[in-house]
């Protein structure tokens, strides 16, 4: 029947068939016996080489939970604003294209905290957010805060 439609589909149109489909707008496509399986993994190994942490190990979390920050912890050197807004984005693309979001439940969960004065170095706040759509984390935010609390 597929061989069939190909026929068809070449007598109509100027195209012609390039075999199984691998990728599809950016998501790699996997069919099998058990069904189709659709993931990123090209994607997150191509943004980890980007960013020069393909040889990274993984990791639950980076830091203690309510780890008190020094002085001597910070890095001497600015961080490249460019570099991180591209990183952000790419984690964001990530997270907004996850096929796995589709289907079951739609109810919509958004949860919200900031901290009072949390940085050690400047006594600014950090605000945060994230959003779920059923039990999959569709959009997060953090953000320092511009002044300092009273």
């Amino acid at each position: 029947m597929c061989k069939e439609f190909e026929e068809i589909m070449k007598s109509k149109f100027e195209m012609s068939a390039m075999g199984e489909m691998k990728f599809f707008l950016g998501l790699q496509v996997e069919q099998k016996k058990e069904g189709i399986f659709i993931h990123q993994t090209k994607y997150v190994y191509d943004i980890l080489k980007k960013f020069g942490m393909d040889d990274s190990s993984p990791i639950g979390t980076l830091i203690q939970v309510n780890h008190l920050l020094e002085a001597s912890n910070r890095l001497d050197q600015d961080v490249d604003p460019t570099l991180y807004r591209s990183m952000i984005g790419s984690l964001m693309y990530l997270t907004s294209s996850r096929p796995d979001i589709m289907g079951g439940e739609f109810n919509l969960y958004a949860y919200t905290d900031s901290d009072y004065g949390g940085c050690n170095f400047d006594r600014k706040s950090t605000s945060g957010g994230c959003q779920f759509l059923g039990d999959r984390l569709v959009s997060w935010q953090c953000k320092k805060q511009t002044s300092v609390a009273n």
